[in-house]
């Protein structure tokens, strides 16, 4: 059975969360220290897990410092946790992403903001034949997971070269391509939330083997990685 996450980890990013400052982290370092090494063994377990079926390459865990040097908001740290996980090579695409917050948890998987390239070819391709991430959002384990798309990150019409006329616009239109699921504290906090983890990143895999495929090919179906 995997160590779960501490109820200890979550108290004190509530505190953390009402006492948002330099001086009151400093005041508590070793109690944020013991947290975060409960929580690079249960990061580290995920990892292990999904190098069961997928290939990781690496693991980056985020700071709790933010960056505020162009935000309003000068609180000095974030009040969650979060880690995500990229796969190996250049024939796989995709990431999946946990973030841990008291009333706010979630992972999620897919293509936050690709690069133009990508973009463009992702688009191209549903307008070229949607049958196949159709039939991957709407397959029923997935989409009760997930539901569909973030819909957040979208153009109000039709991206340039791209008609508001196409039946693919919904999808078109898109300018990220990610999915994600909640859980409450109470899920967190179990004994077996691995294992329920575990359970929505593996729903991901079709999709972003489907992905890998777009992404790694021409719309010829040709492949672009060299030999």
């Amino acid at each position: 059975m995997s160590a779960p996450i501490p109820k200890s980890a979550f108290e004190f990013l509530k505190k953390l969360k009402k006492n948002n400052t330099r001086d009151w982290m400093q005041a508590h370092k070793k109690e944020y220290q013991a947290n975060e090494k409960s929580l690079k063994k249960f990061y580290k377990e995920v990892e292990n897990e999904l190098n069961k079926t997928d290939e990781i390459s690496k693991v980056k865990i985020f700071r709790i410092n933010r960056d505020i040097r162009f935000s309003k908001d000068k609180t000095p740290y974030n009040v969650h946790r979060s880690v995500s996980y990229s796969r190996a090579g250049a024939h796989r695409r995709g990431g999946y992403y946990l973030r841990l917050e008291p009333g706010n948890s979630l992972m999620a998987g897919g293509f936050f903001s690709p690069n133009a390239e990508d973009l463009l070819r992702i688009r191209k391709e549903f307008e070229m034949d949607d049958s196949l991430i159709r039939t991957i959002l709407n397959q029923k384990d997935f989409k009760k997971a997930f539901g569909g798309f973030n819909r957040d990150n979208a153009v109000k019409t039709a991206p340039k070269g791209f008609s508001k006329d196409d039946p693919n616009i919904d999808l078109i239109r898109l300018k990220s391509f990610f999915v994600s699921h909640s859980f409450t504290d109470e899920e967190v906090l179990s004994e077996d939330f691995l294992d329920t983890l575990i359970y929505y990143f593996k729903l991901l895999r079709p999709y972003f083997d489907y992905m890998s495929d777009v992404l790694t090919t021409d719309l010829n179906g040709e492949s672009l990685i060299d030999p």
